[in-house]
This record gives structure tokens, sequence and C-alpha cells, in this order.
């Protein structure tokens, strides 16, 4: 079929649909200056946790609920999803979005405080899926706890792995990038995981551990 051409991109990212909301979750994640999951990103989301039947997930920045409703939609029935945040006032948007989309309270944990802080606390080798959106220079630690809280077939996914566009740009050297790049490579390099990078939105890391 030949190589994707400048149209290509736009069609998937305009391929995921987003209910009322969804929109609306974006909509206060945008007043209150938070980048989002774009739809597509969004969708791939949840397709990874409908993949792996996921019944225990783990999402480092919860924002205003744009995520962790893709993942919930995409999660088991009894699953529940632990998000964590700084920001007790975007978890509590995101609280009201979650039962807006139609979630049992039962079905989240959300826990208000800095990542690194939190998933020490957190439970080894039972977590089917870990998504890291959160501050970048964090992603190499929070990449490491991952590989701590996942099952064996756990699914780690990094969001913003092509760090804006400069991810292959050598002259880019602020510290975002410099981690991301650095988490990028250890993950490809490590045996104890299987890794892929999918260009959807802010482009995810994947990575199935072994």
């Amino acid at each position: 079929m030949g190589p994707p051409t400048a149209q290509s991109h736009p069609f998937a990212e305009a391929y995921a649909t987003e209910d009322i909301v969804l929109q609306t979750a974006r909509s206060l994640a945008r007043e209150l200056g938070l980048d989002s999951v774009t739809p597509a990103a969004g969708s791939v989301l949840r397709l990874l946790a409908a993949a792996g039947s996921a019944k225990a997930v783990v999402e480092i920045g919860t924002g205003t609920g744009v995520s962790g409703t893709w993942l919930l939609r995409g999660m088991r029935p009894d699953a529940v999803l632990t998000t964590i945040d700084v920001e007790h006032e975007h978890q509590r948007i995101a609280r009201r979005i979650f039962q807006e989309a139609g979630f049992a309270s039962s079905r989240t944990r959300i826990i208000t405080g800095r990542a690194l802080d939190v998933l020490p606390r957190l439970a080894d080798g039972v977590y089917d899926l870990v998504f890291v959106d959160a501050d970048p220079t964090e992603y190499s630690a929070c990449a490491d706890a991952a590989l701590r809280l996942l099952r064996p077939g756990g699914v780690l996914a990094v969001n913003g792995a092509l760090a804006g566009g400069r991810i292959s740009d050598p002259s880019a050297r602020d510290v975002d990038t410099l981690t991301i790049r650095e988490t990028v490579r250890s993950v490809r390099e490590s045996e104890e995981w299987i890794p892929a990078i999918i260009p959807s939105g802010a482009g995810l890391l994947v990575a199935v551990k072994r």
C-alpha cells in the first residue's frame, strides 16, 4: 500500500471520537493549562487495557480525567484504576468526570501526592498496565518503578515519547528531552522489556514486561 502520506497522521488522529464527557474533561484541562492525551492516543490506551483484560492499572498524572476515562473504558468491569497526581483540585474534577462517565467510585483509587513518593507503597507484580503522563524528568524513575509493579506480560505506556518532535534532534539538549531520550533508549536496550514507539498524539513509548 506504500508509505504513509502527509494526510495519514491527521486521519489516524481523527479516527478516534470522544463523547460529551471526554470533551468536557478536555475543555476543563485546557482551561487549567494542562495537556491531555489526544483522542488517538487515548484510543491506544483503551486498546491496550482491553487487549490485556486489565484489572489493575496505575496512572501517573490524573489531570482532569481524560486519559483515565479512556483507560477505564478498556478495563474489565471489575477493574480498579489507581491514579496519582500532585494536584488535588485536578483530581476533584477528574472524580466528577469519572462519575459522569458512569464509573462507580469503587472503580478508582485517587491518590494525591508525588508519584515517586507514592509508587514505593504500591504492591509488586500485581498491575496489568502502568501509564506515565507526568513530569518528564521523572520518566526514567517511573519506568523503573513500573518494572517492579507490573506482572509478567504487563504493559508500560509513557506519553510524550517524541518529546515534541525533538527526540531525534541531537541539538535538543533541554532537560525534558534528554530525560525522555534516555528513557526511550534504556527501555529499548533492556532485556526486561519488549518495546515499541507508537506515534499517536505526542508519541507513546509502549513496552511489555518479559
